[in-house]
């Protein structure tokens, strides 16, 4: 079966503070020709990196080592930039305002986090 770079070229942020799920993420959306931007673990250097010119995408994990990502998702809905939220936390356990923002589940598959970013992607080519 042969894989297309689906994500050639497409700039993606990772804020995720558990490092081998971190490098997990990196190799699966390099593998589909993303460029990652970080992998970054915390608050302060998500904000910093969130402010990017180029940026398509972002992945969050919700809880940073104790701190929640709501600031960067938050940023990142002022620019009109897409994000999944990577976390543990079920919808329930989210403030009502991300309750509809898209959400990969920890655990997760490669194929997984792959796929719901082709669909945050191919959502915003739409509009």
């Amino acid at each position: 079966m042969t894989t297309t770079n689906t994500l050639d070229g497409r700039i993606i942020l990772i804020v995720e503070d558990e490092y081998f799920i971190a490098a997990d993420l990196r190799r699966a959306l390099q593998s589909r020709g993303a460029e990652v931007l970080g992998p970054v673990s915390n608050l302060r250097d998500g904000l910093r990196l969130c402010e990017a010119e180029q940026l398509d995408a972002a992945i969050l994990d919700v809880n940073l080592d104790g701190v929640l990502s709501f600031p960067i998702a938050d940023r990142l809905a002022e620019r009109a930039v897409p994000w999944t939220f990577l976390t543990g936390y079920d919808d329930w356990a989210l403030p009502d305002a991300y309750r509809v923002v898209p959400r990969v589940a920890k655990p997760f598959r490669s194929d997984m986090i792959l796929s719901a970013m082709e669909r945050l992607l191919h959502s915003g080519d739409a509009a």
